[in-house]
Order: C-alpha cells, then sequence, then structure tokens
C-alpha cells in the first residue's frame, strides 16, 4: 500500500518521473574478457596497470576509461552532468577521487562496499526525480591487486585461498541517468528503488564473502515484494550483485522461509562473471566492479534487446575493514536494489 505518490513500504521507492538510462560505460581487465560475459564489456585490457605505475592509480583509470565511455555513448560532455556519485573499495575512495578529477563534475562520494553500485545508481536517480538534477553518473570499481593488498594479503605473500573464496573483478561501471530520453539514450528507465539495511547474521569469515553478504540480500529482496506487492515473476530476472556460489544458495534458502521462490529468475553476477572450471576463481567473483561492468555491460544489452523488460539489480556489500576483522567483529551485509524497466 502506497504511503504517498512516491514512497511505498518501509523501504522502496518508485518514481514519478523515471529516470532515463542516457548512456553506460564498462571497462574490464584480461580475465573479465576471457570470461563468459567479455564480450559484452566495452573496452578490455591485457595489462593489469593499465599503463599505470600502481594498481591504485590502474583502478583510478578504470574510472577515467568508464566515465568516458558512457558520455561518448551518451553523446554529452562532462559539463553537461550535474552531479557525480562514485565510490570504491579503496581507503578514502582514491580510486574514485583521482579517476574522475580531470571530468569537473560536482561528486559525491559514496561507499556501500560492493553494493556501490546500487547505492550510487539510487541516489542518482532520487536527484533527478527530486528536481535537483537534470543529468546525474554513477560510477564505481574495483580491482584484484588493489583490493588483495588492501583486505588480504599482498600477491607476493602467496597466500593459499579456501575454496569458499571469491575473485574481485578488475573493472568499472559507469550509468549516465537523464529526466529525459535523449537522442542516444536507451529506451530503459530506473523504475523504483528498495533500500538495504545492514543486515549482521554474525559471520566472521572474511573469506566467505557470500555467507555474510547473502542475509542483506534476501532482506532486500524480501522488502522489495513485500513492500511493492508483487511476486519474483514479476521480473525477468532478479540479480544480486557478488554473492557466489555458496552466497546464492543461502538467498534462496532465507527466501524460501519467508514464502518466496526466486529460482527462475535469480541469477548472480559473481556466478556468471568467470567460469570456474577454466579460471580457478573458486566462489565466483566479487568487489564493486563485479556487478558494475555486469550491470553496464552484459545486463543492460539483454535489456536494450528486450530480451529482459523488468529486472530487479541488488548488488551486494560486505561491510569490514581489516581494522574491523583483526578486532575481531563480524562482517555486517548490506544490499540496493534497483528496479531497472524497459519503455
Amino acid at each position: 500500500m502506497a504511503q504517498s505518490s512516491k514512497i511505498y513500504g518501509k523501504q522502496s521507492i518508485l518514481f514519478e518521473n523515471p529516470p532515463y538510462v542516457l548512456g553506460c560505460g564498462s571497462i574490464a581487465g584480461k580475465k573479465e574478457a576471457e570470461g563468459p560475459l567479455g564480450s559484452y564489456f566495452d573496452l578490455t585490457n591485457d595489462d593489469p596497470l593499465f599503463s599505470k605505475k600502481t594498481w591504485e592509480e590502474a583502478e583510478s583509470e578504470l574510472q577515467r576509461l568508464a566515465c568516458d565511455m558512457a558520455l561518448k555513448k551518451a553523446g554529452l560532455e562532462s559539463k553537461e552532468i550535474r552531479y557525480l556519485f562514485g565510490g570504491d573499495l579503496l581507503g578514502q575512495l582514491i580510486a574514485t577521487s583521482f579517476g574522475i578529477i580531470s571530468l569537473e563534475i560536482p561528486m559525491f562520494g559514496v561507499y556501500g562496499a560492493c553494493s556501490t553500485m546500487g547505492e550510487s545508481l539510487s541516489l542518482a536517480a532520487m536527484a533527478i526525480d527530486g528536481g535537483f538534477a537534470e543529468k546525474t553518473m554513477a560510477v564505481t570499481s574495483s580491482h584484484f591487486a588493489g583490493a588483495e593488498k588492501q583486505f588480504r594479503f599482498p600477491l607476493e605473500y602467496g597466500s593459499q585461498r579456501p575454496y569458499s573464496t571469491t575473485w574481485t573483478v578488475t573493472g568499472s561501471g559507469a550509468t549516465i541517468l537523464g529526466k529525459t530520453k535523449t537522442k542516444n539514450a536507451l529506451d530503459i528507465v530506473v523504475k523504483g528503488i528498495t533500500t538495504g539495511k545492514v543486515v549482521d547474521y554474525g559471520v566472521k569469515d572474511s573469506m566467505n564473502m557470500g555467507a555474510c553478504m547473502a542475509p542483506a540480500a534476501a532482506d532486500v529482496i524480501y522488502a522489495n515484494l513485500k513492500d511493492l506487492d508483487r511476486k519474483p515473476e514479476y521480473y525477468d530476472r532478479i540479480i544480486t550483485g557478488d554473492l557466489g556460489v555458496i552466497g546464492k544458495e543461502i538467498t534462496i534458502d532465507i527466501l524460501r522461509e519467508k514464502g518466496y521462490d526466486i529460482t527462475e529468475q535469480y541469477m548472480d553476477c559473481g556466478i556468471e562473471i568467470f567460469n570456474p572450471e577454466e579460471q580457478d576463481t573458486h566462489s565466483g567473483g566479487s568487489g564493486c566492479g563485479c556487478s558494475a561492468i555486469t550491470l553496464n555491460g552484459y545486463v543492460m544489452e539483454m535489456l536494450r534487446r528486450k530480451e529482459w523488460n523488468r529486472v530487479l539489480f541488488i548488488p551486494t556489500g560486505a561491510l569490514l575493514s581489516p581494522t574491523s576483522y583483526n578486532e575481531g567483529h563480524s562482517v555486517p551485509g548490506i544490499a540496493h536494489g534497483v528496479i531497472l524497466e524497459t519503455v
């Protein structure tokens, strides 16, 4: 039951003037290009450093390229974008701040761990529907080596990875939204959002991010279906960000206990992006870039072709830091849902 013309239930919004997707860009690394979705990415590079000196500089370059690609495909210049919402996994969002500085767009830095693409898209859409901007951009990224260095062990350490771990994606995705449809715009709108809560089931295994994030993903999917009085079959796809094999099964089980069976519609970006039998990625892909490049590459293309018409996109994030983990804290999760529909 609607509480106002926009607000539904406790966590969801349906926009009165759904923003159009004006353009999108997806940049990926070598391993991602060799995976099942490689042909859907706009640009890939065999050099993990992207011609830079450090992993962090490489990730900033990923963001710059993704934003430039989205602008190029939209037929726009950076000065036409009112606000940019962006973030990454690195401390103080340095991949974003250094990556987008040349664009000179007013920026809101956001952090939702690997759910950042959903958070930034949500805020970008709200700014437009609220009348605060004509055009906005959402961007995020991750880099395998940078994430390993910050959250686990530097690659030189040669640490062994358990089978529950996921492989951080090297990639960046950017989406441009607009109040009105432009010449190059896709026939896709952000119809609404479901904002997630921090959910903590007490999992302390930082090598099993899927188990940490799955409860938050299930919570958002449940909230979306309840708030909007929908059944899973309303959507052609319900897509989580990077739960991997273990997290996907946990999410399905939690929702079954709540009375919803999403198995027919459900896919996870972390499972789709790599071929585990050939690429040694264990439970699947992860990182902000995982959902970002899958969305701005594969998912947008399926919507553009109208093979899918309604998608619930739910990037998922594990809210930990080296400090919290080393102090013995559990790993809470968060997820943010974005409804994408064709018009």
